[in-house]
């Protein structure tokens, strides 16, 4: 993991509460929607095994009877916590089963920070950016595959339908080496805000497509886009040569982690935008 995957200056607010989020979203979406995803929504804590020991996640998936397509998502670098528990509630209402894991568990257990995290502090960035180091694509791979696994050993998962996957700043990267893993079961990938994606070097996670059977959803941030403008023309290529089904945008005005609410960059219109392009992808591409 290096440090140009991760914009500087990212705030985040791991405390982020269900009222909160629900007034976050409410321009758009409606509070009632938020509120009634708490009552439609069943979450537990689990604990999966891997091939490095036992990660911590948070499962969701809709109440009452059925069975429903799983998605995996990845968390941005600050990992597991209330925010993405929300995320995973929000996503799970719309009738998914869902599994956020926390990224660090070799290291420790979630919530890994405490309290408001800033990643142009000195303290957070070094505490922040030696765990995202033990996040590695061989380290991806192995959890990608124990992860799926334990989605489809949920009672609640449709195993006929495919798996989606998606991810945040340095879980766009991951949610790619998912689909390159499995390729057989995911359908589906979304990267939002993701960092190093076509990075330089034989792991680049663009390099993964042509393995692949998955239409994409790549959604990057403005200021990324300005850091490194000849990434989105890479990626549209790949996915052209690869004959995957892409969508390839640029939020205009919408910095990295707008879609992140408790982050210093939400941007709330173009969060729901990308909420939105992310339901479509998962209708279309999943059943």
């Amino acid at each position: 993991m290096c440090d140009d995957e991760i914009h500087p200056g990212l705030i985040q607010d791991p405390t982020l509460s269900r009222r909160r989020f629900g007034l976050l979203t409410a321009a758009l979406t409606g509070v009632a929607t938020v509120a009634h995803a708490d009552d439609a929504v069943e979450e537990k804590d689990v604990e999966i095994k891997t091939a490095d020991g036992v990660a911590d996640a948070a499962l969701f998936y809709p109440k009452g009877k059925g069975k429903w397509p799983a998605v995996l998502v990845w968390p941005d670098i600050w990992s597991l916590r209330p925010v993405f528990r929300q995320m995973g509630r929000r996503l799970a209402a719309s009738g998914y089963v869902v599994l956020v894991p926390n990224l660090y568990y070799r290291t420790k257990k979630a919530p890994v920070m405490e309290g408001a995290m800033n990643f142009a502090d000195p303290k957070d960035r070094e505490t922040i950016m030696g765990l995202a180091k033990t996040v590695t694509p061989t380290t991806a791979v192995l959890d990608a595959k124990a992860f799926v696994a334990f989605l489809d050993a949920q009672p609640q998962t449709n195993k006929a339908k495919p798996v989606g996957t998606q991810g945040y700043c340095m879980g766009g990267p991951l949610a790619f080496r998912t689909a390159g893993a499995i390729p057989e079961r995911v359908g589906a990938v979304a990267s939002f805000h993701g960092g190093g994606l076509t990075a330089e070097g034989p792991d680049s996670p663009y390099l993964l497509i042509p393995k692949t059977k998955a239409s994409y959803l790549v959604a990057i941030a403005d200021n990324d886009d300005q850091r490194d403008p000849t990434s989105k023309d890479k990626l549209k290529a790949a996915f052209a040569e690869a004959k995957r089904p892409a969508t390839v945008e640029v939020y205009v005005g919408a910095n990295h982690g707008w879609t992140v609410p408790g982050s210093q960059a939400y941007n709330e219109a173009s969060a729901e935008k990308a909420w939105s392009e992310l339901l479509a992808l998962y209708k279309k591409a999943l059943g």
